[in-house]
């Protein structure tokens, strides 16, 4: 997925800061204007795939910090710290690996081949860079660096799944 320079800063940033406080940092977004903006992370336990409020807590004080010191936004702004949820964004590789066989929609900065730019089906994995997905028209294969979004599609299974972790 695309990030901006300043998102990319920012992770560079919060990653090993999350990391140190045990969660791993899911994806960095930065929204509204320079006179409003709102810095919002995502982060998880990595074993139990989730984020309570007091883990945010804790988050949101270290990473405050920090951007004290570093100043990545020369405006101010409001920092969000949450849980990825159950739908969640997948945005690294490995994401479309660990939610294999659910249902995800993604959607592609350029249409490909078939003039398609949205598509929702089963996660059939990666392999070599190329995620798979099986939708109603069949297997389609995706180049993830063509990818603008991609998310988990709330289901019963997904849910279900999830209780037991």
């Amino acid at each position: 997925m695309k990030a901006t320079p300043q998102e990319n800063r920012i992770t560079e940033i919060a990653a090993p800061v999350i990391k140190d406080l045990g969660y791993e940092l899911v994806c960095v977004k930065i929204v509204g204007d320079s006179g409003n903006q709102t810095v919002r992370i995502m982060a998880e336990n990595a074993e139990t795939k989730r984020l309570g409020i007091d883990d945010c807590t804790k988050i949101s004080k270290a990473l405050s910090a920090v951007f004290d010191v570093e100043d990545p936004i020369s405006n101010a702004y409001n920092l969000e710290i949450s849980s990825p949820g159950i739908d969640r964004p997948l945005v690294k590789e490995q994401d479309f690996e660990d939610y294999l066989g659910f249902e995800a929609k993604l959607e592609t900065n350029m249409p490909t081949e078939s003039g398609q730019k949205r598509f929702r089906g089963k996660l059939k994995g990666m392999k070599d860079s190329i995620v798979l997905i099986d939708t109603d028209d069949g297997e389609v294969e995706i180049p993830f660096g063509s990818l603008s979004k991609a998310k988990l599609v709330l289901t019963d299974e997904l849910i279900k799944a999830t209780a037991q972790i």
